[in-house]
C-alpha cells in the first residue's frame, strides 16, 4: 500500500476538459429550454386572459390594442429565442422532449392565473388525473434529462456538411421523403383525413425542422463568438429548409385543428414529434454513439413516462362546446324569441340532431310528424259529433 502512487490514481480519475465543457453546455441548453418553454406558457396564458377580459367586459377594442396582449407577444418571442439558442448548447434528443414543461406550466396556470374551475362531481375524474399526469411528466423529465446524451460537438459548417453527406443521413432522408409522399398521397387523393396521418406528416416535417434549427442555431452562436459561419452556403440552405418546414407544419396543424379536438392534437403531436426528433438526433448528429445501453434504456423510459403524463394532462381538459341557438317558450308580440344565454328549455342532445336547434336545412325535405292509427280513423262527420261545436270554438 505504501508503494501506491496516489497522484497517478487521482490523475486517472480526473474529468477531461472536453467532458466538463460538454456537461456545462448541456446544463446551459437545458436551462434555456426550460426557461423558454415556461415563458411561452406564461405568454399564451396572458394572451388568453386578454381575449377573455375583452369579451367579458364587452370592450370594442381589438385585441392587439391592449397592453396585456403585447406583453404576451413579447414573452413569446423571448421564449422562442431561448428555445432556439438552447439547440446550440445541448443535444437535440435532450431539448426536444422538454416541450413537456410547457404542458405542465399551462395546466398549472389554467388553475391559478385563468381561474379555471372544476365541478365537484368531476374533481376525482379530472383534477386527480391531471395531478397524476403532472407528476408523471416531472418524473419523466427528470429521467431523460439525467440519463440523456452528454456528448455534444461544435456545429460549424464543415461538421454539418460532413453529417449531411454521410450515408446514414442520406438513407434516413430518402426513407422520410418516401413516407411523407405516401402519407400525402393518401391524405390528398384518398381523402384519408385521419388524425394520425395528419400528425405523422407534421412529425416528419418536424424532424427536418429540428435538424435545421440545431444547425442554424449552432452556426449563429459560433458567429457571435467570433468564428464567422454565415458565409457558407450550407447556412442558407438550412435556413430555407427551416422556414419552409415550419410553414408547412403550421398548415397541417391548422387543418387538423378544424376537424379534431385541440387536447387530442396536443398530446398525439407531442408524442409523435418528440419521437421523430429523437430519431433524427440519433441518426443525423449521432448523439447516442458514446452512450451505454443502461443510459439509453433509462432515457427511453423517461420519455415514455413523460408521454403518459402529457396524455393524462391533455385528456382531462375541458372540451369547448359549440353554441347552438334555441327557442324559448316565452312570446314577444306573438313571435318566439331566440336566446344565446339563460336557461335552456329544450333538452341538450349530443347526437346529430338536437331538439330545438335552429339549423339551416333549406335544402332538406321536412320530416313528417308521426301519426297514429287512431288519428287516421277520423270520419267525415266527426266535427258534428264532437261535444264542442265550431261556434263554441269561435266563442272561446
Amino acid at each position: 500500500m505504501a508503494g501506491v502512487d496516489y497522484t497517478r490514481v487521482d490523475r486517472n480519475f480526473q474529468v477531461s476538459p472536453y467532458e466538463s465543457s460538454s456537461y456545462t453546455e448541456n446544463l446551459i441548453g437545458t436551462l434555456l429550454a426550460i426557461f423558454g418553454n415556461l415563458l411561452v406558457s406564461i405568454s399564451l396564458s396572458i394572451q388568453k386572459y386578454s381575449h377573455v377580459n375583452l369579451a367579458g367586459n364587452k370592450d370594442p377594442r381589438a385585441y392587439y390594442r391592449t397592453k396585456t396582449w403585447w406583453l404576451g407577444l413579447l414573452l413569446t418571442v423571448m421564449g422562442e429565442v431561448g428555445i432556439f439558442v438552447s439547440y446550440a448548447f445541448a443535444p437535440l434528443s435532450l431539448i426536444a422532449p422538454l416541450n413537456a414543461v410547457s404542458v405542465i406550466a399551462s395546466s398549472i396556470l389554467g388553475f391559478i392565473f385563468l381561474r379555471e374551475k372544476w365541478k365537484p362531481k368531476e374533481f376525482l375524474k379530472r383534477y386527480i388525473l391531471s395531478f397524476v399526469g403532472c407528476a408523471l411528466t416531472v418524473a419523466g423529465t427528470y429521467l431523460f434529462v439525467t440519463f440523456g446524451p452528454n456528448s455534444h460537438e461544435k456545429l460549424n459548417a464543415e461538421n454539418i456538411v460532413r453529417h449531411v453527406i454521410g450515408w446514414p443521413v442520406l438513407l434516413y432522408l430518402v426513407l422520410e421523403i418516401i413516407a411523407f409522399c405516401l402519407l400525402l398521397y393518401f391524405y390528398k387523393q384518398r381523402n384519408a383525413n385521419y388524425l394520425i396521418i395528419v400528425l405523422l406528416l407534421v412529425a416528419l416535417l418536424g424532424s427536418v425542422t429540428v435538424i435545421t434549427v440545431k444547425a442554424v442555431s449552432g452556426m449563429v452562436v459560433l458567429s457571435i463568438q467570433g468564428n464567422l459561419q454565415l458565409g457558407y452556403p450550407i447556412f442558407y440552405i438550412m435556413f430555407v429548409c427551416m422556414v419552409a418546414t415550419v410553414v408547412f407544419q403550421a398548415t397541417f396543424l391548422s387543418q387538423a385543428s378544424n376537424r379534431y379536438d385541440s387536447s387530442l392534437i396536443a398530446s398525439v403531436n407531442y408524442i409523435l414529434s418528440t419521437t421523430f426528433a429523437i430519431i433524427a438526433g440519433a441518426v443525423f448528429y449521432v448523439e447516442f454513439n458514446h452512450e451505454d445501453v443502461l443510459h439509453i434504456c433509462m432515457f427511453l423510459l423517461g420519455c415514455a413516462v413523460c408521454f403518459l403524463g402529457v396524455f393524462l394532462i391533455t385528456k382531462n381538459r375541458k372540451k369547448a362546446k359549440a353554441f347552438e341557438p334555441y327557442v324559448t317558450m316565452d312570446m314577444m308580440q306573438g313571435i318566439p324569441t331566440i336566446h344565446d344565454k339563460g336557461r335552456v328549455i329544450q333538452p341538450d342532445y349530443n347526437g346529430s340532431f338536437s331538439y330545438g336547434t335552429l339549423v339551416n336545412n333549406d335544402n332538406v325535405t321536412p320530416a313528417t310528424l308521426p301519426v297514429t292509427q287512431e288519428q287516421l280513423a277520423v270520419t267525415p262527420n266527426s266535427s258534428s259529433s264532437s261535444p264542442c261545436g265550431s261556434a263554441d270554438l269561435k266563442k272561446d
